[in-house]
């Protein structure tokens, strides 16, 4: 087990274990993502979404509704920007927990989030509630940890782009090839491994979104203290081993 988890989130990197680290992760976004619309009213991972209705407002005169969403952007792309400092930092220290550091801290906000949800949710920061900026936070730092170590190549909370290479995938694996004398480079062949990768991400995506309503919905804001657990045991392998160094050298 202990292994397994040093390869899921060490410095040391594959491909498998990229996809493995994706599928805990996407499941983690869907609980988030779903559950925490129960908590704060907002989905806090579709920025799309966000920016769409930040021009519907301008576009309205609404200024309350532009500036709340400036808010929660501001706040998805603070987190994208905490986790490359932290994973370039641990990359400059040469830690084997260049990638776990920004999982520790996503736990640690979702732990303040399910203690201390319910108080936040009365106070406002950049026109919008300290709930909605602490989820898009963890939002915005979880997509860019998977997206730095796999080299952009895969994304846990923007399915709208999974869901349009699945497209992508599903339209190759269906393309009838009518010239097997044709060049190489224009024979057309899905990648059958990146097809179960996709579908599985999304499927996850959502069962993590049902698990996630119906913690928030049956328990509250501490439903995030199980996700929190499940961070936490993904990144003590390398952080143990960096602690370990730390201390032998100290002596």
């Amino acid at each position: 087990m202990i292994p397994y988890l040093r390869r899921l989130t060490g410095k040391e990197r594959n491909e498998k274990a990229d996809r493995h680290l994706a599928r805990f992760l996407t499941f983690i976004a869907g609980a988030v993502n779903a559950g925490g619309f129960l908590a704060v009213r907002q989905y806090t991972s579709h920025m799309s979404g966000i920016v769409s209705s930040m021009a519907d407002s301008l576009a309205l005169g609404d200024v309350g509704l532009v500036l709340s969403g400036f808010g929660a952007l501001f706040s998805f792309v603070a987190g994208a920007a905490c986790s490359a400092v932290l994973v370039n930092w641990g990359r400059r220290q040469q830690l084997q927990s260049e990638y776990a550091l920004p999982l520790v801290l996503e736990a640690a906000l979702l732990v303040c989030f399910g203690l201390l949800g319910g108080h936040l949710a009365r106070h406002e920061g950049l026109f919008v509630p300290l709930t909605v900026m602490l989820l898009c936070f963890i939002m915005g730092l979880q997509n860019a940890i998977i997206t730095k170590l796999s080299e952009a190549r895969i994304r846990t909370t923007h399915i709208t782009g999974l869901v349009t290479d699945l497209g992508i995938e599903l339209g190759k694996l269906s393309y009838w090839n009518t010239s097997r004398s044709a060049p190489r480079h224009l024979f057309v062949r899905a990648d059958r491994p990146k097809l179960r990768l996709l579908a599985s991400l999304i499927m996850l995506f959502f069962v993590g979104g049902v698990v996630g309503a119906l913690g928030f919905k049956h328990i509250g804001f501490i439903a995030t203290l199980f996700l929190a657990a499940i961070l936490l045991v993904l990144a003590a392998a390398p952080i143990v081993d960096d602690l370990a160094v730390h201390a032998r050298l100290r002596r």
